[in-house]
């Protein structure tokens, strides 16, 4: 009988796990449907699908957006949790590296929280406990009441550092855009360096990260030319990708939209994020411009899972795409607290 333990038997189990669960995912149509629907409608359909344990444990205690949004951070942590659970070998190392990027969204959710005045239990009801900080620590981090003793208590893990560089110049400021940009390299840096090692699998592994800093850089480009900070363009793009920083530097003080579009395609020999980059031109809004990447990173990495099927990258398709199936939920439920009409919430969407 053979090994299940070596070889490429558990990469193959992992694989095909991952493609099962990738099927039950919501598509497109589904969301369009929930757009017609009330928020109460919303919540029965989603208990019916892979939210019902969630649902059920939490109703006693809330209600209406609150219950979205506390069953979907639960189910998002458990989820890829069970995930970690499933990889084997080098897989593994490679999953818990790209799952810290939770450790980033928490503690910055608790700084902006703890900075706005909310109450500890109203923050933890939208974290998710999926990186190297466990549902403990973030308890532990959340309970503290000002910034100083919120980067005190992350001393000893790999965030502090740069918290502690940064956090005075935020507090000034009043913004903690600079320090989450700064955390992102430090992550993407060590992912890189992680993917460099030597270890099996980290050439495709590389690929991956490679794309999501390009297209990251591209979205954080669009974003700050548009809101007027062409001088900070240097400082917030991201190294390590395939589009050289100095370029997006310069681009970010081009004339016109057309100039940066014949650029960023001369960047890449790939031609569906050549005909990504494309649609650019039309005069969008950034929103839509985020979307639009966004929507192409998601199904490049489809074509890389079929390219490489017993490697990390269906580990990454479906973890990302589990990400932006509660983010759409997310979006969902919020636009209808807040009465939006559905066509304005569909515009939040990325389907």
């Amino acid at each position: 009988m053979a090994d299940v333990t070596t070889g490429p038997a558990p990469y193959i189990y992992v694989s095909t796990r991952l493609r099962v669960r990738k099927a039950k995912l919501l598509r497109a149509e589904d969301y369009l449907r929930m757009l017609n629907m009330s928020l109460p409608e919303i919540t029965r359909y989603i208990e019916e699908l892979e939210y019902k344990t969630e649902i059920d444990e939490l109703s006693p205690s809330f209600s209406g957006v609150d219950l979205l949004e506390v069953a979907l951070s639960w189910n998002l942590a458990k989820e890829y949790q069970n995930v970690l659970a499933l990889t084997p070998g080098a897989m593994t190392g490679f999953t818990a590296a790209y799952l810290r990027r939770w450790d980033i969204a928490n503690v910055l959710t608790i700084l902006r929280g703890r900075t706005q005045g909310f109450k500890p239990g109203k923050i933890k009801e939208v974290l998710i406990p999926a990186g190297s900080l466990d549902r403990t620590a973030l308890d532990r981090v959340v309970a503290e009441e000002s910034p100083d003793r919120i980067a005190e208590a992350l001393r000893g893990t790999r965030l502090y550092p740069v918290v502690e560089r940064e956090l005075p110049a935020a507090v000034e400021s009043g913004s903690f855009a600079r320090l989450e940009n700064e955390l992102y390299k430090q992550y993407y840096a060590e992912l890189i360096k992680q993917a460099r090692a030597g270890i099996k699998g980290g050439n495709e592994f590389l690929q991956y990260i490679q794309l999501e800093i390009d297209i990251t850089n591209m979205q954080n480009l669009w974003r700050l030319r548009a809101g007027g900070a062409v001088e900070e363009i240097r400082d917030y793009m991201i190294p390590g990708g395939r589009i050289p920083i100095e370029e997006l530097a310069r681009l970010g003080s081009a004339e016109s939209v057309d100039e940066i579009v014949d650029s960023l395609k001369k960047r890449t020999n790939l031609a569906p994020l050549q005909e990504a980059i494309e649609e650019l031109r039309s005069g969008i809004s950034v929103r839509q411009i985020e979307s639009r990447l966004t929507r192409f990173k998601l199904a490049q990495m489809d074509r890389m899972s079929r390219r490489y099927p017993f490697s990390i990258s269906p580990v990454l398709v479906y973890l990302e795409r589990k990400r932006y199936e509660v983010y759409n939920l997310r979006a969902i439920a919020r636009g209808k607290a807040a009465n939006l009409a559905p066509e304005r919430i569909q515009e939040y969407l990325v389907i």
